[in-house]
C-alpha cells in the first residue's frame, strides 16, 4: 500500500488493530526465548541489510533537506553503520534482559487463608507515533514485544523510506522465530488523519506512546482517547552549586549541553549559585564550543559573548545550541526555579557536599535527578534497560526512561481452598 492509494484510515487502522490483538494474545504466552530469539534475528537482519538502510536513509535525508528541515531534525533522521549497529546492539541487550511478563510482584496470605499475588502482565496493545528518529522503529517495536505487547508504529513522513527498512528486518525476526508478523505493523501511510484515527481506536489500542516534538505531542495529549504514556517538554536544568568542583562543572556543562542537542536530555538552562567561585571558564568554554548563552545582565557582564535572555527563555526547549543561564541564591535558588519553570523531565545537581545533593535529590519533582552527572544519560539504554519506548514525566504507571517493566501492568491471583465471604 502506498500513499497514492486511496483509504479510509480510520478503517485501515481499525484493521491493523484487529490484527494486533490476535497477535497479542500469541505474544503475551510466547516463551521467552522465542521472544529473544525474534530479536537476535531482527539485530542480524539490520546488520546483513546495513547497505539497504542507508541508501533508504539517504532518499530521507534528501528529501529532508530540500524541505529545509532544522540541523537538530536532521541529526535525529540520519543513519550510518555505527547508528545501524546501536540498533541491532540495543535489540541483543533487550533480549538479554529478564522477561517482566510473569514475574510475582509480590505476595501475601490473608488470614481466612487466600492467597493472592500479584503478576505482570502485558499492556496488550500499544501504540507509538514519532518523528524523525527512525532508530525508535527498532527501540519501540523491539521493547513492546519482548514484553508481550503488539506495537503499532505510525512514524514520520520524514522518515518513512528508513522506517520501512528498518521494519522488514523486525519482521524477519518475527518470522525466523515463528510470531506473527502482526506483532510489530507499521502505518504505511503518512496521511495524518492516521494518526487522528489511532488516537481515537479506544478498545483497539491499549495506550499511546508519542515520541517527537511539542506540537505532535500536545495533538496526542489533547486528542487522545486511549491512555497517553508521553512526555511535552524536555526543559533540562543543570545546576552548579557553591561546593562544585570547577573542572567537573565544567566538563558537564559542555557535555549536558552539547553531546548532542537535539535530545531531549540535553541541557536547556544552566543555573549557577551566586557563591560559586569561578564561573567565567565554564561559561567560555560554552561560548567557544559554538553555543549561544542566552544569559541575565549578571552573567553577560561575565561572558559577553552572551545575549540578553528574555522571559521566554526559562520556558524553552530549544534542541538546538543555545542554553539560557543565569544566577541563583544557592540551592533553594535553583530548585525554586526548577519548580517554576521545569517539565519534571531531567535536573541535575554538580557539588561536592553530600548534605546539598541528597537535598536536590529528594526535593526536586523530575522523573530522573542526578548528581554529578551529565543530564545526557537520562536514556534507556544508559539506565541497563537496553533501550526506551519514551520518558514518561507523569506519575501514573511509568516514569523516566520506559523499557520492558513499564510495558507491562499487573493482575491478581486468587488462589483459594473453598473459602466463601461472609
Amino acid at each position: 500500500m502506498t500513499d497514492a492509494t486511496p483509504i479510509d484510515p480510520a478503517a485501515l487502522i481499525a484493521e491493523m488493530g484487529r490484527r494486533a490483538r490476535a497477535a497479542a494474545a500469541v505474544l503475551a504466552l510466547a516463551p521467552t526465548a522465542t521472544k529473544a530469539a525474534a530479536l537476535k534475528a531482527a539485530a542480524g537482519a539490520l546488520r546483513t541489510r546495513e547497505d539497504a538502510i542507508i541508501a533508504a536513509n539517504g532518499e530521507d535525508m534528501a528529501r529532508g533537506k530540500a524541505n529545509r528541515l532544522s540541523s537538530a531534525l536532521l541529526d535525529r533522521l540520519m543513519l550510518d553503520a555505527q547508528r545501524i549497529e546501536g540498533m541491532a546492539a540495543g535489540l541483543e541487550a533487550i533480549a538479554a534482559l529478564p522477561d517482566p511478563v510473569g514475574q510475582e510482584i509480590d505476595r501475601s496470605t490473608r488470614p481466612n487463608g487466600l492467597v493472592l499475588a500479584r503478576v505482570r502482565v502485558p499492556l496488550g496493545v500499544v501504540g507509538i507515533i514519532y518523528e524523525s528518529r527512525p532508530n525508535v522503529t527498532a527501540d519501540a517495536g523491539g521493547l513492546a514485544m519482548m514484553a508481550g505487547n503488539a506495537a503499532i508504529l505510525r512514524g514520520g513522513s520524514e522518515a518513512r523510506a528508513s522506517n520501512a527498512a528498518i521494519h522488514a528486518c523486525l519482521q524477519r525476526g518475527l518470522v525466523e522465530a515463528g510470531l506473527p508478523e502482526d506483532a510489530i505493523q507499521l502505518v504505511p501511510v503518512s496521511d495524518r488523519a492516521a494518526v487522528g484515527a489511532m488516537l481515537g481506536a479506544a478498545g483497539l489500542i491499549d495506550i499511546i506512546v508519542p515520541r517527537g516534538g511539542k506540537s505532535l505531542v500536545a495533538r496526542v495529549q489533547a486528542e487522545a482517547k486511549v491512555p497517553v504514556l508521553a512526555h511535552l517538554d524536555g526543559i533540562v536544568h543543570l545546576y552548579i552549586d557553591r561546593a562544585a568542583n570547577p573542572e567537573m562543572a565544567r566538563a558537564i556543562a559542555l557535555n549536558a549541553k552539547m553531546r548532542r542537542t537535539g535530545i531531549c536530555g540535553a541541557a536547556e538552562t544552566l543555573l549557577i549559585d551566586r557563591a560559586f567561585a569561578d564561573p567565567k571558564p565554564i561559561l567560555a568554554t560554552l561560548a567557544d564550543s559554538g553555543c549561544e548563552l542566552r544569559g541575565t545582565e549578571e552573567i553577560r557582564a561575565i561572558e559577553p559573548r552572551a545575549v540578553p535572555a528574555s522571559d521566554e527563555d526559562w520556558d524553552t526547549e530549544y534542541l538546538d545550541a543555545i542554553l539560557s543561564a543565569k544566577f541563583v541564591d544557592g540551592v533553594e535558588g535553583a530548585m525554586a526555579h526548577i519548580a517554576a519553570h521545569g517539565s519534571h523531565h531531567t535536573d541535575a545537581i554538580i557539588t561536592e557536599d553530600q548534605a546539598t545533593a541528597e537535598r536536590f535529590l529528594n526535593e526536586v519533582d523530575s522523573a530522573i535527578v542526578a548528581w554529578n552527572a551529565s543530564t545526557q544519560f537520562a536514556d534507556g539504554g544508559e539506565f541497563g534497560l537496553g533501550a526506551e519506548i519514551g520518558i514518561a514525566t507523569g506519575r501514573l504507571h511509568a516514569r523516566g526512561p520506559v523499557a520492558l517493566e513499564g510495558l507491562t501492568t499487573y493482575k491478581w491471583l486468587v488462589r483459594g481452598t473453598g473459602q466463601t465471604r461472609p
